[in-house]
């Protein structure tokens, strides 16, 4: 089973980049701040803060509108084109090529090769190279006075727009060939330690039940001879002997459990490695809950849901679980999940009749480390971990997921949504 198949898909983490903007665009205040009102300078301002504005909502959009933790390519595709368009109606405004900030065109590119795809750093280079040659020919003048005193031979100011588009291809080449190889070793080292990691388990795992089966035997022996005497002993107690002979037939499976697992180690989970409906694996998930657990599970599906099978997936099982091993350690009584699919999407609903979500930390969902300041029990407060594994799982995999207080109950409520289109092709 590999783990992570769909990882290539997504390739940035929303909070780091997030963070990386809000520099730039405090970098982009401060530079047009202290030009117009220390050096007095005249250019475009009020049309420089407009666009400055327009970069600051963009990464509003993305804080809080935009609730996955990672975006994908696409999406991070869409945001550096922003990046770019911005800075570049900003040089615009602000002398054009011969503008020394023109250099910060090619951060957006630079970074896009060391963590997307080929074909998205071609089409962002393509973009970038579009844009240099565009500001060589058409910008408002430098700011005054800056525009009376700045004269250039025509071989020095064409030769701006050269330079740079060559650092440009330059710069991606050696990032992307530096980005390639260093991936591939990385991929290499994560399988070869993952062949090691289950050839130490699988040893481990054969040893301990060769152990267990030969210092078992002799115990479960003694238990089935005592059982076979109580057996005929009480044979005329009819409840007790139907006891008795449940407990011989576990001594008999515990036997055979161990026999195999001595035998062969290697074997396969049956529900992990099979295909199942979305529906299966939320009925094979409550009922291992439901051993342990004694809260009551809900489970409601529309009948004719989709009953299609999907490929295995341990990262879908364990975002799953995840989610509603949360519900059950927050709840008090009861958990809710609700399946709902048509030839659309389909979308599994988690709720619980617990407290809810901390009002201090609803916003912040989905990281890693999170702490309410106001929780009175410390004993179930976690760390965000668990939210923050399953989202990632299943956002990996195509799924959007939200996580919010229940209208309809006390608890907390997860919604984890897919395309139909996207689901059955993982």
């Amino acid at each position: 089973m590999k783990f992570f198949e769909t990882s290539k898909y997504y390739s940035l983490k929303k909070s780091i980049y997030i963070n990386l903007r809000w520099i730039g665009i405090i970098g982009q205040i401060i530079s047009i701040y202290f030009v117009y009102f220390y050096l007095q300078f005249n250019f475009e301002f009020i049309y420089s803060n407009i666009i400055i504005f327009l970069g600051i909502l963009s990464n509003i959009y993305l804080t809080i509108v935009y609730k996955k933790t990672q975006l994908s390519e696409r999406s991070a595709l869409i945001f550096l084109l922003i990046d770019i368009f911005q800075l570049t109606g900003l040089i615009y405004l602000t002398g054009g090529i011969v503008n020394p900030f023109i250099i910060f065109l090619l951060i957006p590119s630079v970074f896009a090769s060391s963590n997307l795809s080929f074909k998205t750093n071609f089409l962002i280079v393509g973009i970038t190279t579009f844009v240099i040659i565009f500001l060589t020919f058409y910008s408002k003048t430098l700011p005054y006075p800056l525009n009376q005193h700045f004269h250039v031979d025509p071989y020095y100011y064409y030769s701006i727009p050269v330079a740079l588009i060559i650092a440009l291809v330059f710069l991606n080449y050696f990032a992307i060939i530096f980005g390639s190889e260093s991936r591939k070793r990385k991929e290499a080292l994560n399988k070869m330690e993952e062949v090691m990691a289950k050839e130490h388990e699988m040893l481990s795992l054969g040893g301990q039940a060769a152990a267990a089966a030969h210092s078992l035997g002799t115990p479960l022996s003694t238990i089935k001879i005592i059982v076979q005497e109580l057996k005929h002993q009480l044979r005329n107690e009819k409840e007790l002997i139907q006891d008795i002979e449940l407990l011989s037939s576990q001594v008999e499976r515990c036997n055979e459990i161990l026999k195999r697992l001595s035998l062969d180690p290697n074997q396969e989970d049956d529900f992990i490695d099979v295909n199942l409906s979305i529906r299966d694996y939320l009925k094979e998930i409550i009922t291992s809950f439901k051993e342990t657990s004694d809260k009551e599970f809900i489970f409601n599906f529309d009948q004719d849901s989709n009953s299609k099978k999907i490929s295995k997936s341990i990262e879908i099982v364990y975002g799953l679980r995840n989610f509603i091993g949360n519900a059950n350690k927050f709840c008090t009584k009861k958990v809710f999940i609700t399946l709902k699919s048509d030839n659309v999407k389909t979308e599994v609903c988690i709720e619980d009749d617990g407290k809810g979500y901390p009002n201090d930390i609803i916003s912040k969902i989905g990281e890693p480390y999170l702490k309410s300041l106001g929780s009175s029990n410390k004993e179930k407060t976690g760390l965000g971990l668990g939210i923050f594994i399953g989202k990632t799982l299943l956002e990996k995999n195509f799924a959007s997921v939200n996580c919010w207080n229940s209208k309809t109950r006390s608890g907390a409520e997860v919604v984890i949504q897919w395309k139909n289109s996207k689901l059955f092709k993982i």
